[in-house]
């Protein structure tokens, strides 16, 4: 997990060295992109894969919608499906910073288990309401891509933290 961090902080140093680019985020600025996931909390960790679509409405907020799909560890499954509101701080010509707040739909699913002697557990799925909050950092690279991290929660019967690092097409 500490490398994981380092890593990501080196990248976000390296990227931010070297962008020449206009980070103008305007108003009709549309935008679709793909991350990955490191989810972590009620001491369960997972990778996943996520997509997400973002609007401006106005130069400083956005609307974004996101699907994250956590690929199963030990029979365990999960997914959320969310729309989050942003306030976009330009804190330099190619970056924004934002916090975040969201609500949307989270869901898992457990499979079949065989337990030998003892029986077996026929799985099952369910879904439930919940709120999001983070904050998160968009990065030019050029006029049409960008570099994007988050960190937000799920908030629902417990706490699913989330850090994401992906890449987004502005059209």
């Amino acid at each position: 997990m500490k490398n994981f961090f380092k890593k990501m902080a080196i990248v976000f140093i390296a990227v931010t060295m070297s962008v020449a680019a206009n980070a103008q985020f305007k108003q009709g600025d549309f935008a679709i992109g793909a991350n990955g996931l490191l989810g972590f909390g009620d001491s369960f960790t997972n990778y996943g894969i996520g997509a997400k679509a973002t609007y401006n409405l106005t130069d400083p907020i956005r609307l974004a919608g996101a699907f994250d799909y956590f690929l199963k560890k030990n029979e365990l499954g999960m997914w959320g499906a969310m729309v989050f509101g942003h306030y976009l701080f330009s804190v330099a010509e190619t970056i924004a910073i934002y916090p975040a707040a969201g609500l949307g739909i989270v869901g898992s699913s457990v499979s079949s288990v065989d337990f030998g002697e003892w029986g077996s557990y026929g799985g099952g799925s369910t879904s439930d309401f919940a709120f999001s909050l983070g904050a998160g950092i968009d990065i030019a690279l050029s006029e049409s891509l960008v570099l994007n991290a988050e960190f937000k929660t799920w908030l629902k019967n417990g706490t699913r933290m989330i850090i994401s690092l992906g890449l987004a097409y502005k059209f």
